[in-house]
This record gives structure tokens, sequence and C-alpha cells, in this order.
């Protein structure tokens, strides 16, 4: 498939789980003057997977925090919807959004995390970004939206989103993987390398960057394990292992690896 884009542009598509910098990093890509986010869709966060029909959206999936426990929710080139027909239909549903005249089509949706192989089968020459920030942040950011679900369950839909995320990359011919800590502490190293591997010219004004992003969210953890938190405690106690397998310790949130999904060691942020 492929022959819906012309010759001069290129399809990017970010993800990564809600809470985990999909919005920020989209919109820092989009802001690049020969690309484009879609815009002025009425949808959340102008994500291309509530304007569609060919895959269920995570909402329908569990919602976030909970989607990627569904299978359904993890699509390959096997998958029955891999066709020509559903890259015609995602690219009508998806094209009156985008600037027709820019290069770099941006499309941001969480569940892509889990689908770049599929979508992969529709669009060969696309370029995959992926985002990924520690399980502890996420977690407890996504908390605030799903009050009723246990921490454990929550970080246990963190791991199997990367623990299939990480099994479907070296199927994938064109994938760059960025860290959440790594692009707060250092943004402009962080979007030159994707704009280096997107073969973008210039470089993104990354003056809109927090630094603070994730300091409550510290806070909050510490002080959870400080008081006993049931939840937390059950949470550090079966994630522990598995966390530092991803290059995340548990007790510091500012650890995190340069490649997340790759590296296997922590490296301290600056």
């Amino acid at each position: 498939m492929g022959d819906v884009l012309s010759d001069h542009q290129s399809l990017v598509f970010v993800g990564g789980l809600h809470r985990s910098g999909t919005t920020l990093l989209a919109r820092l890509l989009a802001s690049h003057p020969d690309a484009t986010g879609l815009d002025g869709t009425g949808v959340p966060e102008d994500e291309g997977q509530h304007l569609q029909d060919v895959y269920p959206a995570a909402e329908r999936l569990g919602g976030s925090g909970r989607f990627a426990l569904n299978p359904a929710a993890h699509r390959t080139e096997d998958h029955a919807e891999a066709s020509d027909r559903s890259a015609q239909l995602l690219w009508d549903a998806w094209r009156p959004y985008w600037d027709s005249d820019a290069r770099f089509l941006i499309e941001k949706s969480p569940p892509n995390l889990m689908m770049g192989r599929f979508l992969q089968a529709l669009y060969p020459s696309a370029s995959f970004v992926f985002i990924v920030r520690h399980p502890v942040t996420v977690t407890l950011a996504t908390r605030k939206w799903r009050r009723r679900t246990p921490l454990p369950r929550l970080m246990n839909n963190w791991f199997t989103a990367h623990e299939t995320a990480r099994s479907d990359l070296p199927a994938l011919s064109r994938v760059h993987l960025v860290s959440y800590e790594w692009l707060l502490a250092d943004p402009r190293s962080t979007l030159d390398a994707v704009v280096d591997f997107l073969s973008m010219p210039g470089e993104v004004d990354v003056s809109s960057v927090d630094a603070s992003g994730s300091d409550r969210y510290e806070e909050q953890w510490h002080t959870l394990r400080t008081e006993g938190h049931r939840g937390a405690t059950k949470t550090s106690e079966r994630f522990e292992k598995q966390a530092l397998r991803f290059g995340y310790d548990l007790d510091d949130l500012r650890l995190a690896p340069r490649v997340p999904l790759v590296e296997s060691n922590g490296v301290a942020l600056p």
C-alpha cells in the first residue's frame, strides 16, 4: 500500500500509552514548518483513532490504563483488516484534517504503540515515533481517571503494552524511540534526534517543554510509599524486577534509559 500519499509526503505515527507524553511530542513535531498534525477534528486531543472505524479506539478496549490488557489492542500484518481497503479508509478519515501542502503528516494515538506492524502493512513507507515514560509516573498520572482501578492493574497495563511493543520492534522498518524523561531533561538533543530520524530540515522549537512535568508524581509516589499504601507496596513488590529489565527503578523516578524498550540498564538523568 502507500500509494495514497503523494511522492513528497511522509506519514508519521506517534504512539505511547496515555499520559506518556504523546500529545507533547506530536505537537512539537507538528509545529515544524514542513509538518502538520490533525487539527480541528472535534475529537479528544485530535487523535486519529477517534475519526475512523477500521480498528477499535482505546476506549472500546477498556480505556486508558486498561486497553493494552485486551488482546484486540495488538494488531499485526496478519490481521484480517490489514488491507488496501483499510489503508484507503483511514486516509479518507484523516486527510481532511491535515494541511495538504505539508510534507510530514503526523497522526498521534496511544494504540499506535501496539499496532505498528498493522499500520506498516497499510503504509510501508510510514515512520513510527514511540514515546515511553516511567511506569510509576504513567500509573499515577492515569490513576486520576481510573480511581476504581487498583494500582497493580494500572501498572500491569504498562508492562503488557511495552512487552508487546518491544517484541514488535524488530518487524518495524522505520522506528525511533523517545524517553519522556530525557525529553524533559534535554529537549533540544532529544528532538534533534527525532528530526534527524525523520529527515526533517531545520529544527523544532522546544521552548514549550516544561522540565518539571513529573515532579508532582515523584512527590505522590514518595508519600504513598512512606505511608505504606497497600496498592503502592503491592505494585513495587510485583513489578520491581520487570521494571529493572526495562531500565527503570521503582525507587527513583528520575532514572530512565536513553533508549527505552531497547536498553536494559537505566542511566541517571543529568
